[in-house]
């Protein structure tokens, strides 16, 4: 399954609820709209289009939020998942702990911890930094690894406790994640911090550096620590190597996390035939196309003319 610029498509990223139990001040809300109808994705749905898109070479599935954990009906969820080789969840950790006996055929978990100080970290989620500890905890128990802990960096909010983080992942099967900020809400008092500054200093620290294939994403080794840079902002590199299918929680896909004018409503396609199921989605992975078009458009010519050398 390719889109128009021949970018396969690996990846489904499912929205189970717009529900949520904290109130982060940057959320990006999956890229949602605020006026989606009052309507939750039901399991056949979700089942007929991970059997479908699986068909056609799909491997990978994200659950996400709101908070996924809110799902009562996680476990059937989950369930109805099996066939995928790799099946991942981003959560805010809050019920980690208390749910983590419905997370059979989960692969790993991604827990949002911006902060490990509880007054910040209550100040930036209303939540309690506590009980997302604990759900770490018992993800490791679980064996739900690598854990990767989301941490989106904000000058002169948490900038500072980086080397907090990377000590607190030091020696577990744990995987800091340095996130730029999408503040989608424009809130004047968040800034997000110069990753690139970041980056430079972590490579000076690092014992061993890689990258990852898909979006050039570099990993560092400090100290028995891994760590990541994400950028996905003005990123053509990032754009470039999507091969991601976002299902809203309302029963849309989603070519693009920063577009909502070429959404595909899927409501009911559990109730079609395998043909015209399959058709829906093939008309949205038609509507593809990378957000910072130009650089992607600049990149890929350059690589032509490289290949008639």
């Amino acid at each position: 399954m390719f889109d128009p610029y021949n970018r396969p498509i690996k990846s489904l990223r499912i929205s189970l609820t717009r529900k949520c139990n904290l109130n982060c001040v940057y959320c990006h809300e999956e890229g949602e709209l605020r006026s989606a109808r009052p309507y939750e994705i039901s399991v056949p749905e979700i089942a007929t289009i991970a059997r479908l898109c699986y068909a056609e070479g799909v491997t990978k599935v994200k659950l996400t939020g709101g908070e996924p954990l809110l799902r009562k009906d996680l476990r059937d969820v989950i369930e109805s998942l099996a066939q995928f080789e790799d099946i991942s969840m981003t959560t805010n950790g809050q019920l980690l702990a208390e749910r983590i006996g419905d997370l059979e055929g989960l692969n790993r978990i991604n827990v949002s911890v911006d902060t490990l100080n509880a007054a910040t970290y209550k100040t930036l989620t209303g939540g309690q930094i506590e009980n997302v500890l604990s759900g770490i905890d018992a993800a490791l128990d679980a064996d739900l690894t690598p854990v990767k802990i989301n941490m989106v960096v904000m000058d002169g909010i948490n900038d500072r406790e980086i080397g907090d983080m990377i000590r607190f992942v030091q020696g577990k099967k744990m995987v800091l994640q340095l996130i730029e900020l999408m503040d989608f809400k424009n809130h004047s008092k968040l800034l997000g911090s110069n990753l690139s500054v970041i980056e430079s200093t972590l490579e000076g620290l690092s014992t061993r550096t890689t990258a990852n294939t898909l979006h050039n994403r570099k990993k560092f080794e400090i100290n028995n620590a891994e760590i990541e840079i994400v950028r996905p902002i003005d990123n053509s590199e990032f754009c470039m190597n999507c091969n991601r299918l976002r299902v809203t929680s309302d029963a849309k896909l989603k070519p693009c996390l920063l577009r909502n004018d070429n959404l595909v409503d899927v409501r009911g396609i559990d109730t079609l035939p395998d043909d015209r199921a399959l058709a829906l989605i093939m008309s949205a992975v038609t509507r593809r196309e990378p957000y910072y078009k130009p650089k992607f458009l600049d990149r890929a010519q350059s690589r032509r003319k490289a290949d008639t050398y």
